[in-house]
């Protein structure tokens, strides 16, 4: 796959952007980068690449936490971002549980197809990075492509699993692929 003809990446949030946690990221406070991962979106969009987050948030059905504070949380994100020269086109999550049954939770497609809507991008020219199997497999249940980083569940997603997609060792590799060599 030549990450360099993809015109959208779609992206997960957690333990692709910021660091994980199994206690979930309840807090602006507890929302932290992981390093590259800003950088890595800023070489995205000077590559002229579309940035979106397409993310579960569980923690708002379970009651952990609030859409105003998933609001402050992406805030953040977005300033620090804009720091390093990088911005994200557009967000969408899921804020329902994993028996809701809804069609938006990955590994479901339709946050993924929803964003491929949005843009007008055709599957062919979108690839999701994802850290676990749900987020490779909402990219194959909506027609498009994923790569796996073995920051956040990534490192056990590839040991639990058969991963036939890409493995990279973190989002800023995945950016650094996205440049022609000439």
């Amino acid at each position: 796959m030549d990450l360099s003809t993809k015109k959208l990446f779609i992206l997960d949030r957690d333990g692709v952007i910021n660091f994980d946690s199994p206690d979930f990221i309840k807090s602006e406070d507890e929302w932290l980068p992981i390093p590259g991962s800003l950088e890595a979106i800023s070489l995205l969009n000077d590559a002229g690449k579309i940035v979106a987050v397409a993310t579960n948030q569980s923690g708002i059905a379970r009651g952990l936490f609030s859409e105003d504070t998933l609001d402050a949380m992406h805030r953040k994100m977005v300033i620090m971002a804009h720091e390093v020269g990088g911005h994200i086109d557009l967000m969408v999550h899921c804020p329902h549980g994993p028996n809701d049954n809804c069609a938006c939770r990955k590994p479901k497609p339709g946050l993924v197809s929803g964003l491929c809507q949005h843009f007008s991008i055709e599957p062919e020219d979108a690839v999701l990075v994802g850290d676990s199997l749900r987020d490779l497999q909402a990219a194959t249940s909506a027609g498009i492509d994923s790569v796996l980083v073995k920051t956040g569940k990534g490192e056990q997603t590839l040991a639990d699993n058969d991963i036939t997609q890409p493995v990279f060792a973190n989002l800023l590799a995945v950016a650094s692929a996205t440049v022609p060599k000439h």
